[in-house]
């Protein structure tokens, strides 16, 4: 399964180096080989490719959690959020020279670049603020970063106006790179406006939306109206696309349910004291209508594994007092589950929407060590929502062809043999909320840049992946 979202096809293939060097029937008697894998009834596949991922290759740079489910390149940089640094080169020689255990490909982000160019949270930055901005975005970009991500949800995010993302979005455009967006909103009310917003910047470059989602939306027929709002972007000749996660479970900080005027630069110890019945009241509406609080799993001690219903019987008081006295908007990620499971198949199954995972070696959920075995184990095996040649597609190629990643997501001569194969029916995603760390398993074999690096859910070598520039183009 070629990555193109065609037909399968019985053929042998020969790796050269770091490459596939060739695609038929080989007559192994006129070539001599060093190692041979008999692959007769599995599934050879290009490596899955995830558009958006996160994790520290510097402090924790194997990824097993990302190899074991098949994942051989990954996205980091997400939400707006890239690694503090004047010199992005020399980051990226610093985890080169960390030998990660995936590919990895940089992105770099607004929200870290409004903090490094001195405009912080101001919604109205000056002109010498936004020239540094944009003069850290060339930079990047000429280093080989692929991408703009933003993550308008979060702060300083949030505080970026129309003008200011589409200045940023025509320096995107000029170098041919893409802006992944966390969009601003994800609420099934404002979720339209959200989309709106980043398709206003896809006048000037390629859009994506990040883990795309409709928190309280429900049903095939609302996936639908958002699908259509895309379409008729692109009829438009906007270029946008989608990436979606398996799972009906959110997961980011608590202070997502915290009121904007709670949160930084507002100082919260103030807003308790001086809006303490107004915070209680609101907290208390925002956490019902996300399903209520045993809806809320924390990921992060000291109430890791426990639901904010839990936590709030235990200390004997309300969950919103809960949240101001012991918790607070900084501290601690969580489990939401606020999704609707039809309207999320209905994303995933659009044919500009790709899989993602969302997630890290240290993350608490399971999306992070299961997603993409999970889309074959349940939506092409259980519930055949598409073909396993789709799912593929929606794993490799569709992701290359989306990135501008031109020598992966593809079986063909010429190209990086990051190569998978499995047998569909022994893959199993294991991780669950409750252990969320549990490694997927029945991959057959992986080869990452030609070499062998997991055979029979063991890991042969590691530290093989490479840091990917965008190659530079003006």
């Amino acid at each position: 399964m070629d990555g193109t979202g065609g037909s399968a096809y019985v053929a042998d293939l020969l790796i050269r180096g770091d490459s596939i060097a060739y695609i038929g029937e080989v007559d192994s008697s006129m070539i001599r080989v060093k190692y041979a894998y008999d692959a007769k009834g599995k599934v050879l596949s290009p490596g899955f490719i995830d558009p958006h991922s996160h994790g520290d290759p510097l402090r924790n740079n194997e990824f097993r959690n990302f190899l074991a489910m098949g994942v051989t390149s990954i996205c980091l940089g997400q939400d707006g959020y890239h690694a503090p640094v004047e010199n992005l080169s020399n980051w990226m020689k610093e985890v080169q020279e960390k030998q990660p255990g995936v590919n990895i490909l940089p992105f770099v982000g607004h929200a870290t670049l409004r903090e490094m160019s001195g405009i912080g949270y101001s919604p109205d930055p000056g002109q010498k603020q936004m020239d540094k901005m944009i003069s850290m975005l060339n930079d990047a970009f000429v280093k080989g970063a692929w991408g703009l991500t933003t993550g308008l949800e979060y702060r300083p995010g949030f505080y970026a106006k129309d003008e200011e993302l589409l200045e940023l979005a025509k320096v995107t455009g000029d170098y041919g790179r893409m802006i992944m967006s966390h969009v601003r909103n994800e609420d099934d009310d404002q979720i339209e406006n959200s989309l709106r917003e980043l398709i206003r910047q896809g006048q000037y470059c390629k859009v994506h939306v990040s883990h795309m989602k409709s928190v309280y939306g429900r049903g095939r027929r609302r996936a639908e109206k958002l699908l259509g709002l895309l379409d008729s972007a692109r009829l438009k000749n906007v270029r946008i696309t989608a990436d979606v996660y398996p799972y009906n479970a959110s997961y980011t900080g608590i202070g997502i349910v915290f009121p904007d005027w709670a949160l930084p630069p507002n100082n919260f110890e103030k807003i308790k004291k001086e809006k303490r019945y107004k915070l209680e009241g609101f907290l208390a509406k925002k956490v019902i209508k996300r399903n209520g609080p045993k809806a809320t799993l924390f990921g992060t001690p000291p109430y890791a594994g426990k639901t904010l219903e839990e936590v709030a019987k235990e200390k004997g008081k309300s969950f919103e007092k809960v949240l101001i006295d012991d918790i607070g908007p900084s501290g601690a990620s969580a489990a939401y589950f606020v999704m609707n499971e039809n309207l999320q198949e209905r994303l995933l199954q659009d044919p500009f929407s790709m899989v993602s995972s969302d997630g890290s070696p240290t993350m608490r959920h399971p999306r992070g060590y299961g997603s993409f075995v999970k889309i074959i184990q349940t939506y092409v095996l259980e519930k055949y929502l598409f073909s396993l040649e789709e799912a593929v597609y929606k794993m490799t190629g569709l992701t290359a062809l989306t990135l501008g990643l031109e020598d992966r997501g593809f079986i063909k001569v010429g190209n990086k043999a990051d190569i998978l194969i499995f047998d569909p029916n022994e893959l199993r995603a294991n991780a669950t909320y409750e252990s969320p760390h549990e490694l997927a398993t029945g991959i057959s074999a992986i080869w990452l840049n030609g070499k062998l690096v997991m055979e029979d859910n063991r890991f042969v070598e590691t530290g093989n992946g490479r840091v990917l520039r965008a190659k530079f183009k003006l």
